[in-house]
């Protein structure tokens, strides 16, 4: 009888550009899934974008003064994860 092996990677912010911290965790996490699975577990490997936080569902406001990084651009951020994983 197989064990259940689960793992998840943290929750991305599409707010943010994705970086290295994002392509480690990720990497690191489908490896070992992938070894878990080798090793015959039934393997649950979970990773996702935090798409329902309340500064993405809220209308869009003029860009941040002080930030670098403006809640206007979240679908555009969205989509560089996207096309990062794909």
């Amino acid at each position: 009888m197989s064990k259940t092996f689960y793992i998840t990677t943290p929750i991305y912010y599409v707010n943010a550009h994705p970086h290295i911290g994002h392509a480690y965790t990720t990497i690191a996490c489908d490896t070992i899934a992938r070894r878990h699975r080798m090793l015959g577990d039934d393997t649950w490997f979970l990773t996702g974008t935090d798409e329902h936080g309340q500064k993405l569902s809220a209308p869009p406001r003029p860009p941040a003064k002080r930030r670098s990084n403006s809640p206007t651009k979240s679908p555009l951020n969205f989509a560089r994860f996207g096309s990062a994983w794909a």
